[in-house]
């Protein structure tokens, strides 16, 4: 499917079309319309790949999905949503929905000490529009709630004012249209070796190469619903490497860590002999089955038989071993007969590479048998359903070749196993897969939180969550012997349901690893030991104590924290603490997508130094529709986010906050207003003692939103302690006077500069990263900020590595303030 229908919002009375495009060999030609999931009669389709409804009517509303088809197979759209207001009813209410944000701990709001501030938001919702596009498949973006006016207010704190921007009104206008972005690395399965300068491919299309140190950055095409790419070492020690990526269609980027496997050393192999290769040797366990090639099997492309010496490498995946889940290729999918989507459960995937032994020309085959042991069948009811996949690379989906067999007639060696058969010819695809069709389908639903507190306004958007479903060893649920596949999700606001087998009859038929990153960092799971605790874990109980939480470190405090292990018990209708969550039936998704906070989820949250961020103007770095055109905008380009860091020393007995005070500085329209506010606490360097250290974010100095002058912001570092400045970096010093004016910088307390415009680096100690994610760039400038390098990354701080200003703390005497409370009680003063 190429083209997938739009949403769409109307009032009634008035027309809509929607559109949809399939491609395939050959072409397909039946296309067939449905609403809510119910056929729509042909009269009410025009011929062809679209659909237009006239003259609507409230009951018309609801979701639409085209179902394309032609002798090879079918393959349906994504829904699309139809909204049909009545007459005079508006679509974007002037008045904007809460939205808090926290003020700093000096601003306590009401008389229960809240420091949380109502500033509103307006809901990135469609529009109302005319039919536009007559067509409905051109590239009209329409109409979309958002901000129309704000207004400025000011709160009181002590000793000074905190001037605010909140939502006054809400209103339609053209919709944003962020870029979509997917960026990470490429690397070895096996040594974490990085793929230098392997190429990128989309569908059949070359679109790039990964860098020096396996680095890649993907724009999404628009209308985008399966991300499929491509991956080829142009040296061919890896085997290609196809991936479904998550992405967020709200726009930014999402992180992924892409794993490749290593090729099996080739083989010599008599072309004019039979041959067998064995699939799967994991741990001294006995092979999976084995690949049989009758004499003659080998071909040139001509179709000419080879009977000389044959170089064969054969890579096997195999699920017994864990840790070749990531590096397994596409998401374990297929097309049913319907155009649906579904799973697959897989008993291994192999890669297959034959060539001339002297010139390395590549091979075919004729058929070849493919024999599978039925001890590795596990499950009895799979040894009916068996079948044999290969790879399509340009839909990451995978394609019936065969139905695997009993055995008949002799046995061939080793007379005490029984094999399943299948015959299968070695063509263009490379990759192939012995799986079995699993509806036994849930789906799971997590959460991510930006702290341990879970609070339902500070959850994560953008974090990539991952589950692998395993099958765990018979009265050992907790210790699988296979994982049988695995899928990422991305969170919105409203989490992830991410897909998982289960079983009604035996809640540990399945069980689900899951794991969340964010921007490459891991996030944590909530402790299982030495007590589980319902309400952090976000599930109650009966229903947790029949999912067996357990995080990863549950036997073991030594191993990470970052994952969590759970039976996927599928819940019984009939029993009420089964109703609501975290699991919900394949039917269900709708409920699960939509399900309130308060019902029962699975949590991850990031661990981290106390910080706080304030804005003047709020914006959401997860939601990049949430930004706001304004002079005091701390980004004032919603394409393109540059993340300034500086790195502070800190000689002292203990960790001290530190905090970032940033106002204009040579910009007419904003001199002397504030930007905003960054608190970081300091990490103690465990190479040195007493001695701590700061990344502390800062507003990068460069245009404002409406691009026509540069503003030098003005940043003051204050340490909240009883410190004094002992060092400034040297070169930045030189920099700063080098490019007047130099800030006022007259007391010990504090450290005061007009921000450089030039993107400096760990030489100066100032980090600075651009990229389309504002959180992605945060995160790969604390790396460098925490390493001390301009190309590193590191979680431990090198507090001496890469500093830009130094300050001694001391413990305070009793009853006397430090300087970052006097600025507070008495900033005249100060």
């Amino acid at each position: 499917m190429v083209l997938h229908p739009k949403a769409q919002v109307r009032v009634a009375g008035q027309d809509v079309t929607f559109c949809c495009k399939a491609s395939g060999t050959p072409v397909p030609k039946k296309y067939y319309w449905y609403h809510n999931g119910t056929l729509l009669e042909r009269k009410a389709q025009q011929p062809g790949s679209r659909l237009a409804l006239r003259g609507l009517a409230p009951e018309q509303a609801g979701t639409y999905h085209c179902k394309a088809s032609s002798e090879a197979g079918a393959i349906r759209s994504a829904p699309a949503q139809l909204t049909v207001l009545a007459q005079g009813q508006q679509s974007c209410g002037s008045e904007p929905e809460p939205s808090l944000v926290e003020l700093p701990s000096e601003c306590p709001q009401d008389a229960t000490g809240s420091r949380y501030y109502n500033v509103g938001r307006c809901p990135p919702s469609p529009c109302a529009d005319g039919p536009g596009d007559p067509s409905g498949c051109g590239e009209d973006t329409g109409h979309c709630c958002g901000v129309r006016r704000m207004e400025l207010r000011e709160i009181p704190c002590p000793g000074f004012l905190l001037p605010i921007k909140v939502v006054a009104e809400c209103g339609c206008g053209p919709c944003a249209q962020p870029r979509v972005l997917v960026q990470g690395r490429v690397t070895a399965a096996d040594t974490g070796e990085p793929l230098r300068f392997g190429h990128i491919f989309l569908g059949g299309r070359k679109v790039g190469f990964t860098g020096y140190k396996g680095s890649f950055t993907i724009e999404v095409p628009p209308d985008t619903q399966r991300l499929v790419a491509r991956f080829v070492d142009r040296q061919q020690q890896f085997v290609d490497t196809i991936k479904v990526l998550p992405f967020d269609r709200r726009g930014g980027s999402v992180y992924q860590e892409v794993k490749m496997l290593r090729k099996k050393e080739p083989v010599d192999l008599d072309g004019s002999q039979s041959n067998a290769i064995p699939l799967g040797e994991a741990n001294g366990q006995e092979p999976v089955g084995e690949l049989v090639f009758p004499s003659g099997a080998f071909l040139r492309p001509s179709g000419e038989v080879f009977n000389g010496t044959v170089r064969a490498s054969v890579t096997f995946l195999d699920p017994r071993d864990m840790a070749t889940a990531s590096a397994a290729s596409s998401d374990l999918s297929f097309t049913n007969a319907e155009g649906e989507i579904v799973p697959l459960r897989t008993y291994g995937m192999f890669s297959v590479d034959f060539r001339e032994g002297e010139s390395g020309a590549a091979l075919q085959t004729g058929p070849v048998q493919v024999r599978m042991d039925t001890r590795q069948v596990w499950m009895p009811e799979h040894l009916e359903k068996m079948k044999l996949w290969s790879l399509n690379p340009e839909t990451g989906l995978w394609e019936e070749e065969g139905v695997l067999r009993p055995a008949g007639g002799n046995r061939r060696k080793r007379e005490e196993r029984t094999f399943l058969v299948g015959n299968l010819e070695i063509r263009e695809r490379r990759l192939f897969n012995l799986d079995v069709p699993e509806d036994r389908r849930c789906f799971v639903k997590v959460r991510a939180y930006s702290n341990e507190k879970f609070n339902p306004y500070e959850q994560l958007e953008g974090v990539v969550i991952s589950l692998i479903n395993l099958e765990p060893q018979p009265g050992y649920p907790t210790n699988p012997r296979a994982w049988g596949r695995f899928d990422s999700v991305v969170t919105g606001p409203n989490g992830a349901c991410l897909p998982a087998f289960c079983d009604s009859q035996r809640p540990d038929a399945y069980s689900a690893y899951v794991t969340a990153t964010l921007g490459g960092e891991e996030l944590e799971a909530v402790a299982s030991s030495p007590k589980l605790n319902p309400s952090a874990i976000g599930v109650s109980q009966p229903y947790l104590g029949k999912l067996g939480y357990r995080r990863s470190d549950h036997d073991d405090p030594d191993l990470k924290k970052t994952a969590f292990q759970i039976n996927v018990a599928k819940p019984d209708p009939n029993n009420v603490d089964e109703t609501n969550g975290p699991i919900y039936s394949y039917r269900s998704l709708e409920e699960c997508e939509q399900a309130p906070v308060s019902a029962n989820h699975l949590r991850f949250y990031r661990v981290e130094v106390d910080k706080y961020e304030y804005n003047v103007v709020p914006f959401k770095e997860s939601d990049l529709t949430s930004w706001t055109g304004d002079y005091l905008s701390w980004w004032p380009n919603p394409q393109e986010f540059r993340a300034c860091f500086i790195k502070v020393q800190i000689e002292g007995p203990q960790e001290y906050m530190v905090r970032s005070r940033n106002v204009g500085g040579s910009h007419p329209r904003t001199r002397g207003q504030l930007y905003g506010l960054r608190d970081a606490r300091s990490v103690r360097d465990m190479q040195l003692q007493s001695t701590s250290g700061a990344c502390v974010e800062f507003k990068c100095s460069g245009m404002l939103f409406d691009q026509s002058l540069v503003d030098r912001t003005l940043v003051s570092i204050v340490p909240q302690g009883s410190c004094r400045r002992t060092a400034v970096n040297g070169l930045l010093r030189e920099y700063l006077s080098r490019h007047p004016p130099l800030a006022d910088n007259n007391h010990t307390g504090a450290f005061t500069m007009l921000a450089p415009a030039d993107p400096l680096g760990h030489n100066y100690g100032i980090y600075t990263v651009t990229d389309q994610n504002p959180r992605l760039a945060k995160e790969i400038a604390i790396g460098r900020c925490f390493d001390g390098t301009s190309d590193g990354f590191s979680r431990e701080m090198k507090a001496d590595a890469g500093t830009a200003v130094t300050f001694a703390c001391q413990e305070r005497p009793p009853g006397r303030e430090s300087f970052f409370q006097r600025l507070l009680t008495a900033p005249a003063e100060a």
